[in-house]
């Protein structure tokens, strides 16, 4: 597998199996499943109430712990300096495991106004070890330009919603600036977007002899981002892993590109979190 490395020092894939929306007993399966295809990079969250069931997984599968990251994200009631290391226990008890690859505040819900703090608690969390990594997930640069001023510390990755609908080009200017990770999550559409409907994605499938998905997928690799792909279907998700075999020309790239709707098509996490 492919990785990127971050700011403090973790290893991560270039590409992660999704859980968002599973159910318990549905990640536990997909993630064994997943892990079973080759993926090495697990997402969940506190809020996607599957965390049990994606540890579960991860044990079915009988891979070193090692050999796979985790990213889990925690909601804006644990957003204070002291209440992010219990986040942390929280999450690794019912995921099972003694230390976290990566952990997210997941929303940056500026009307609670915490989220600095949640930061500060972050910062202190990887000094302990519990945590590998630290990022942030639907910050905006105003967001993250904050965290990082009051902090010094930059996060090692910021999750946002991105596609060729939505390319999000001042987030990820403002991340390249900072030495940020940027991870796609709904990377092939999604949230009232059909990027694998429009006539562009399938004549350029049918010109390289890849799905859909497959080209929408190489265009986030080949642009440096890590996407976060989610099938419940073992067949998609062998498919959307075998991605690093082919490349988009420049003109295809430029004209996935071109496919961008700007932020009206995005959540605005100024306005929503949780």
């Amino acid at each position: 597998m492919n990785t990127v490395r971050l700011l403090h020092g973790a290893e991560m894939p270039r590409i992660g199996a999704g859980t968002w929306p599973l159910d318990d007993a549905e990640a536990e399966r997909v993630v064994a499943d997943a892990l079973a295809a080759g993926y090495r990079l697990i997402d969940t969250a506190q809020a996607y109430r599957n965390e049990r069931g994606v540890g579960l997984g991860l044990k079915a599968a009988g891979l070193d712990r090692a050999d796979y990251f985790v990213t889990t994200k925690f909601n804006r009631e644990w957003h204070g300096r002291d209440l992010v290391a219990e986040a942390a226990r929280r999450s690794l008890d019912t995921l099972g495991l003694d230390y976290l690859d990566l952990l997210l505040i997941h929303w940056p819900n500026p009307g609670h106004d915490r989220y600095v703090e949640a930061w500060e608690g972050l910062v202190q969390l990887l000094e302990s070890g519990l945590v590998r990594a630290i990022g942030t997930s639907n910050f905006k640069p105003a967001h993250l330009e904050r965290i990082i001023k009051a902090t010094g510390v930059a996060p090692d990755v910021n999750q946002i919603q991105l596609s060729p609908a939505a390319t999000r080009d001042a987030s990820r200017e403002f991340h390249a600036r900072h030495g940020i990770v940027t991870e796609s999550w709904s990377p092939i559409g999604g949230q009232g977007v059909r990027v694998l409907d429009l006539p562009l994605v399938s004549e350029i499938a049918d010109a390289t002899g890849r799905t859909p998905a497959q080209v929408v997928l190489r265009w986030h690799v080949q642009l440096g981002l890590v996407p976060i792909p989610k099938s419940a279907d073992p067949g998609r998700l062998r498919e959307n892993l075998d991605v690093f075999g082919f490349t988009l020309s420049d003109e295809q790239m430029t004209a996935l590109s071109a496919l961008d709707q700007g932020e009206s098509v995005v959540e605005d996490s100024d306005r929503f979190g949780h």
